[in-house]
């Protein structure tokens, strides 16, 4: 009982770091990378489909990324999804190929982008929090039904405490990390 509450908080916490993650693989440091584009969605016949489910993705060099289309009738749509995305990117066509120039950040760009690292990373923390109280909120449950003793109790909230402590740890390294990477010119 009290290994699958613990079990539960940390799945919830590696839930989260993944979350972060994939945040962190939709902010560009100015070079090309296939994960930019990983989660716009593409009008494919009335549906909305991920982009990589209608054409192949790749970068062609540091700047510039090539979306090869599986129908040529996609590339319209294609390039309208990313028009209306979040990244704020101009693709071009050529009637076979969509490519997209990412144009170098600014220092202003760079800080900002900076920020919402920082913003993802607080967001990220209080949801290890969360998975932490929530964990210690079902011991003290065990504890009062007399399911478990305070000793048993004390010695499962200072596991979750490590659990949390170590995926706290992982969001502040990552955090670095990509900070670094978004700051290097």
């Amino acid at each position: 009982m009290i290994d699958e509450i613990v079990k539960n908080a940390e799945m919830h916490m590696k839930k989260s770091i993944e979350a972060l993650k994939n945040e962190f693989s939709k902010l560009r440091a100015g070079r090309a990378h296939p994960g930019l584009v990983e989660h716009i969605k593409v009008d494919y016949y009335g549906n909305e489909t991920p982009l990589s489910h209608v054409a192949s993705v790749t970068a062609s060099d540091a700047r510039t990324l090539t979306i090869t289309p599986w129908e040529k009738t996609m590339i319209k749509p294609i390039e309208k999804a990313i028009m209306t995305s979040d990244l704020g990117l101009n693709p071009m066509s050529d009637g076979n190929v969509v490519r997209i120039p990412l144009p170098a950040l600014t220092e202003e760009r760079r800080k900002e982008l900076v920020k919402v690292v920082k913003t993802a990373a607080e967001h990220t923390k209080v949801n290890l929090r969360n998975g932490r109280r929530d964990a210690n909120d079902q011991l003290k449950k065990e504890l009062k039904e007399k399911k478990i003793s305070e000793d048993e109790e004390k010695r499962a909230q200072d596991r979750v405490q490590k659990i949390t402590d170590f995926h706290v740890a992982e969001v502040d390294k990552m955090t670095k990390a990509k900070e670094a990477d978004l700051l290097a010119m």
